[in-house]
């Protein structure tokens, strides 16, 4: 229990990366309709699980208004192309999903709205972008739950902001602090989007500095500090970086001109964080019990319940 002058913690979940993650590695469970609703038990679960170990105040699933924001595509044309439905060729750009996952996440939404969960989303934002929001000066801890490894970017001791990585799972999720990044990295947290700039990620399309992998990129990031200091470096015939990497950061003079906007998540959308309390009960017990029934959700409801109110 909190007193009235120390902050809660705020707990802000990559919801997408969360009921992926559901539905991929969790059994199929039919509804009493036959709909599979493995990813909502699922989500629910975890969120269980979390309120349960972590017993934070607050509480936000975050969502993902626009998946591959148009802003980002045009700096970047092939970010998370891949992804997209080639049968659909009117924007807006339609993410590829399996059907059955595609089902379920209205009634996952419906579920949590129901709980009186706070579910925040902003038109032109990825949920990566609601987070990166919503932990920037948060005034209380901060832990982020996410699969998302570009997220290590927002991990900050000083502010007591980390990432609870489910890479492995939530229930062997890993708590992603500084040392931690130093240790698996040999960077600092605060260099993780330079870093991520240079690596790529072909999951979502971003190609990196061709033959910079993370040694080199940690390497380069250790000896000039930041990407601007790569750069100038690179630019700079009378500096002390080697001809091969000089090389490659001058021929990816166009990508790094354009990438560090795209991989940095937004700190400064317009939100509003005035309804992030966790509940202690469920918002529409009715509903609630109601969508249980309808979904064959009773035990993962019930559970939750049970946990917003302290047991």
């Amino acid at each position: 229990m909190t007193s009235p002058t120390e902050p809660g913690r705020l707990l802000l979940l990559d919801s997408a990366s969360m009921y992926f993650r559901a539905f991929f590695g969790m059994p199929e469970y039919a509804a009493p309709d036959g709909t599979n609703v493995n990813a909502v038990r699922g989500m629910l679960d975890y969120i269980s699980r979390l309120v349960d170990q972590y017993r934070p105040t607050d509480l936000v699933c975050c969502w993902d208004d626009d998946w591959r924001p148009q802003w980002r595509v045009d700096l970047i044309p092939t970010y998370k192309a891949h992804r997209v439905v080639e049968e659909v060729e009117s924007a807006p750009d339609v993410e590829e999903v399996p059907d059955p996952l595609e089902r379920q996440v209205p009634i996952l939404r419906e579920v949590l709205e129901a709980f009186g969960l706070a579910v925040i989303g902003a038109p032109g934002y990825e949920a990566d972008d609601v987070i990166g929001t919503l932990a920037t000066g948060a005034g209380q801890p901060v832990d982020i739950v996410t699969g998302d490894r570009d997220l290590f970017q927002l991990v900050d001791d000083a502010a007591d902001v980390r990432v609870l990585y489910i890479g492995k799972g939530v229930g062997r999720h890993e708590r992603v602090t500084e040392e931690w990044v130093r240790d698996k990295y040999a960077i600092e947290a605060g260099q993780y989007a330079d870093f991520a700039t240079m690596r790529g990620d072909a999951s979502d399309g971003l190609p990196g500095v061709k033959g910079v992998g993370e040694k080199t990129a940690a390497t380069l990031l250790q000896r000039f500090g930041d990407l601007d200091g790569i750069v100038a470096a690179a630019l700079d015939p009378a500096s002390e970086m080697g001809p091969g990497p000089r090389g490659k950061i001058k021929d990816a003079a166009d990508y790094l001109a354009v990438a560090p906007t795209v991989v940095a998540v937004a700190r400064d959308i317009d939100l509003d964080r005035s309804a992030l309390a966790l509940p202690t009960t469920p918002a529409d017990p009715e509903r609630v019990e109601a969508l249980a029934l309808q979904w064959g959700l009773e035990s993962p409801t019930t559970r939750l319940i049970g946990v917003l109110a302290g047991g």
